[in-house]
């Protein structure tokens, strides 16, 4: 893994394109959290604000957190455009964990909260998770190999695994597991290629401090 900034890195990957992700949620979010009440919800690297705009579109007080400033500020304008503004969806430029807003939330969502340069993944999630209501959610999505279109490939010991990641978070005794498995989903890659990616996903209610 790089030692390269991670602002610094992701900032340039937005800056250096109009557009780096699809706008659309992440199937796998929108299908776990579409059966919840709405409240308030965090979406931790929330790139140009697709999961963000979905939610705020449905009741919930949305806030997304990502470390490059031209990502969130793209989620701005996107919401601005859909009139979801004033309070239904937030951007906030920020490192994690150190900018992370405090709590609580009825939904912490990380989806592909991953990188190819220096980031303490763990760190950032365990705070997020302390800052969960009780009653609350916590979902977790992520790689748990790097796809094969990637140009940093992550040995398997830098990739998380579903047993660390349920150790880490969610401990038994606090949490209610609702899912926590390994899934396959279909894809095709930037060029159009077709592609099976394997995600780690966790979805824990918080049952209490």
């Amino acid at each position: 893994m790089s030692d390269e900034n991670p602002r610094d890195f992701w900032e340039t990957r937005y800056a250096d394109s109009e557009r780096v992700w699809s706008g659309r949620v992440n199937a796998t979010m929108s299908s776990l959290v579409a059966e919840l009440a709405p409240g308030r919800a965090l979406d931790l690297g929330c790139g140009e604000g697709g999961d963000v705009l979905w939610l705020a579109a449905r009741g919930w007080q949305a806030v997304g957190v990502d470390i490059s400033a031209t990502a969130v500020a793209r989620g701005a304008a996107h919401a601005e455009a859909a009139d979801l503004q004033g309070g239904s969806a937030e951007f906030l430029a920020a490192e994690l964990p150190e900018g992370m807003p405090e709590g609580p939330f009825d939904l912490v969502s990380a989806s592909f909260l991953q990188s190819p340069v220096a980031l303490d993944r763990q760190r950032i999630l365990q705070t997020a998770a302390a800052r969960v209501a009780v009653g609350g959610h916590l979902l977790v999505v992520s790689h748990a190999a790097a796809p094969p279109w990637s140009a940093h490939q992550h040995a398997p010991e830098e990739m998380p695994t579903l047993d660390g990641d349920l150790t880490a978070l969610v401990p038994r005794e606090a949490w209610e597991v609702r899912v926590g498995e390994l899934r396959t989903r279909s894809t095709k890659g930037p060029h159009g290629e077709d592609a099976t990616l394997d995600d780690l996903v966790i979805l824990a209610k918080r049952l209490r401090v």
